[in-house]
């Protein structure tokens, strides 16, 4: 029997806030001014990022630094600096479309919560730049949920926090592999990656993704079609 879906899980940056390799920029500015990354070659530390893109950055950084706590930290805090000067710089732009993709998932019933690897300073200036406050129920951060994906304590902190009724009643969408990762390890009712980000199908799909969309745009019709939406909304 098909469980009606009540909470959707997305991702921020590369599947609904456009990242245009803003991310990497400002890892790399961290790695400048701390030396973060000086104990392997940048060509390697580059690919460990991309590689590991919507994971927590403090575990990013950790391994960046062969295990130097306190190095992590120092880099993350630098990260999360540069990441705002670029959007301070560049601004910040949705995925073309997903606000009112939001808009349409919450017409259909569902709760709606963003979830990130970024600190809760970054997340909230992207949210408040995007002027997203009142079009989601609720953003999340690693610090607010315990360990970062691929873990899955992002998607159960916002079932909780929501009150939302099983973990089958959720669904969770991202553009990485550690999206797709913590949202089969909480048991959600259903995972999508999309390709408006970091990882192509081939991961997205080895991950475990019941579905493997472009963009967010796409996932309501995607909802529709599986009989997981209470009420369909009218496109």
């Amino acid at each position: 029997m098909t469980t009606p879906l009540e909470l959707l899980v997305l991702d921020m940056a590369g599947t609904t806030v456009l990242d245009d390799g803003v991310v990497e920029q400002a890892f790399q500015r961290a790695a400048e001014r701390t030396g973060v990354a000086d104990r392997m070659p940048w060509a390697e530390a580059l690919d460990h990022v991309r590689v590991t893109m919507g994971q927590s950055k403090i575990d990013v950084f950790t391994h960046l630094a062969g295990g130097d706590v306190a190095a992590a930290e120092r880099a993350t805090a630098a990260f999360e600096g540069a990441y705002a000067e670029i959007v301070a710089e560049q601004g910040v732009t949705e995925i073309p479309g997903a606000a009112d993709a939001i808009q349409g998932l919450k017409d259909a019933g569902l709760t709606v919560v963003l979830t990130t690897g970024f600190a809760p300073v970054t997340r909230d200036a992207l949210i408040d730049g995007l002027g997203w406050r009142g079009l989601i129920d609720l953003a999340l951060s690693p610090v607010d949920a315990g360990r970062g994906r691929p873990a899955p304590d992002l998607v159960l902190a916002a079932l909780v926090r929501t009150q939302t009724s099983s973990v089958r009643a959720v669904a969770v969408a991202g553009d990485t592999v550690s999206d797709v990762e913590s949202g089969r390890r909480a048991g959600a009712g259903f995972v999508a990656g999309v390709l408006s980000g970091a990882h192509d199908r081939a991961a997205l799909d080895a991950a475990g993704a019941d579905a493997v969309l472009d963009d967010v745009t796409g996932l309501r019709d995607v909802l529709a079609e599986r009989g997981l939406l209470r009420v369909v909304a009218a496109s």
